[in-house]
């Protein structure tokens, strides 16, 4: 092993996801169960503890809402298309990294980089909605969501007008010139 890639921590993970050959690693660290990976274009989650022949968990930068790194565990907040351009939280994945290295660092600056815009914005009848816009690897332009406070709102029709009039202004904004 070189000693750039010794002080840098970037040897190979004991185990590698399925990287197409336009991605690579840049960073993993050790769970309880297995190993995390991030990618240049993913974050690589090991199957979930007691499930044996599950495949190795693929979430884009784009597709993570939150990761946070607290208390020695990374918690990472998947978001869910649940109708065409409207997402939600899916089911909260926490990984305890008894040695982190630098893998939540990366993970926060990679989704971080994903975001394009957002912005949150009060609804007329109560609640609210953020409007994100996110760079997707491979896709031209930003693809642009919007994320309900309250699921309920998805169903009003008033608090869906409004949110597609927010999403059509924050549009105009980032339209190439």
């Amino acid at each position: 092993m070189k000693l750039l890639d010794r002080l840098f921590r970037r040897d190979a993970p004991p185990v590698t996801p399925p990287l197409d050959p336009a991605d690579r690693v840049v960073s993993w660290a050790t769970t309880a169960e297995a190993v995390a990976v991030a990618s240049v274009h993913a974050l690589w989650l090991p199957p979930k503890k007691g499930v044996s022949d599950q495949e190795w968990h693929r979430l884009g930068w784009h597709e993570i809402h939150k990761a946070v790194w607290r208390d020695g565990s990374l918690v990472v907040t998947p978001g869910v298309e649940v109708e065409p351009g409207v997402v939600a939280d899916g089911a909260v994945r926490r990984l305890r990294l008894p040695d982190p290295r630098d893998l939540p660092v990366q993970v926060r600056e990679r989704v971080e980089r994903s975001v394009a815009h957002t912005e949150h914005h009060a609804l007329s009848g109560g609640g609210g909605v953020r409007v994100v816009a996110r760079r997707v690897p491979g896709h031209d332009g930003l693809t642009w969501q919007l994320r309900f406070d309250d699921p309920a709102d998805r169903s009003s029709d008033a608090a869906r007008a409004e949110a597609e009039v927010l999403l059509d202004a924050a549009r105009a904004t980032h339209e190439p010139v």
